[in-house]
C-alpha cells in the first residue's frame, strides 16, 4: 500500500476520533473515507478493519472523561456489559438478516431529534430533575441492550443516540452525557472488534495506523469538548446530527 493512501487514511481516523469524543459520529467520516480508499477490499474486510480505529478512540476518550466527569459506577458496568452483548447479537443477525430498513428510520429519528434539540434551548444544558436509582438502572439497561444492539446491527450515529438517552432518559446535561456515551460506545466497539477478529476480516497494517491517528484525535476532542462544556457541545451536537441526515439523505434518494 502506498504512503500517501495510508496517510490519507490516518487523517480521516483523526478527525473521526476527534468529532466521535467530542458528541459521537465519527463513523461517518472514517468508514465512507475507508471503502471510498480501497474499494479493491471486500465491505466486510473493511468494516472489520475500521472498527479497531473506532474502539482505540473510544477508550482514549472514555479515559478523557472519566478523569474530570462523575461517573456513575454502579450503573454503568452493567450497561456496558448489556451493550457489549447486544452488540455483538446484533451483528451476528446482521450476517443473517438485510438492515436496508434501518437507514430510512433512522433517518425519521435524527430529523426529529435535531428539530427538537434546535428548538429546545435548555436541552442537556443543566442537570434535569433527578430519577430514583432503580429507575436510572433499569433505563440504562434498556438503553445498553437497544443501543447495543442496534450499533451491531446498524452503526452510524450510535455516540449521538447514546448521548440523547442520557440526556431525555437519564437527566445528564452534554458534557456527563458525553462522558458515558463513551464508555458504552468502547464496550460496543470491542463486541465488534472481537466478532471481527473471529471472522478474520481486519487489515491489521491499515488498521493499527489509523486506530492511533483516532486516538489522538479523541485526545483532542475530549479535551476540548471538556474545556468549552455544554454549549459547544450542544452546538457540535447539532452539527453532527445535520451531517448525518444529510448523508442518509443522499444514500436513499441523492443517487437516484
Amino acid at each position: 500500500m502506498e504512503l500517501t493512501t495510508l496517510l490519507t487514511l490516518c487523517s480521516f481516523a483523526f478527525l473521526a476520533g476527534f468529532v466521535d469524543a467530542i458528541i459521537g459520529g465519527g463513523g461517518l467520516i472514517q468508514t465512507p473515507a475507508t471503502l471510498f480508499t480501497l474499494p479493491q477490499y471486500p465491505v466486510p474486510t473493511l468494516i472489520g478493519t475500521t472498527k479497531i480505529p473506532s474502539l482505540s478512540g473510544s477508550l482514549m476518550g472514555a479515559f478523557q472523561y472519566s478523569r474530570r466527569v462523575a461517573v456513575v459506577g454502579r450503573f454503568i458496568g452493567p450497561m456496558m456489559a448489556l451493550a457489549f452483548g447486544a452488540s455483538w447479537l446484533g451483528s451476528l443477525v446482521l450476517t443473517k438478516v438485510p438492515n436496508g430498513f434501518m437507514k430510512p428510520l433512522a433517518l425519521v429519528i435524527l430529523i426529529g431529534v435535531f428539530v427538537y434539540t434546535l428548538t429546545k434551548k435548555d436541552f442537556g444544558q443543566l442537570p434535569q430533575r433527578a430519577i430514583t436509582a432503580r429507575q436510572q438502572q433499569i433505563r440504562m439497561a434498556i438503553m445498553g441492550v437497544v443501543v447495543g444492539f442496534y450499533d451491531g446491527f446498524f452503526g452510524p450515529g450510535t455516540g449521538s443516540f447514546l448521548v440523547l438517552g442520557f440526556i431525555a432518559l437519564i437527566g445528564f446535561d452534554f458534557l456527563r452525557a458525553s462522558a458515558h456515551a463513551k464508555l458504552v460506545n468502547a464496550s460496543t466497539n470491542l463486541a465488534s472488534v472481537l466478532f471481527f477478529v473471529k471472522e478474520g476480516t481486519i487489515l491489521y497494517a491499515v488498521a493499527l495506523p489509523m486506530a492511533f491517528a483516532n486516538l489522538t484525535g479523541a485526545f483532542l476532542g475530549a479535551r476540548l469538548a471538556i474545556l468549552k462544556g455544554n454549549q459547544f457541545i450542544r452546538v457540535f451536537f447539532l452539527f453532527v446530527i445535520a451531517a448525518t441526515i444529510l448523508r442518509f439523505a443522499w444514500d436513499l434518494w441523492g443517487r437516484v
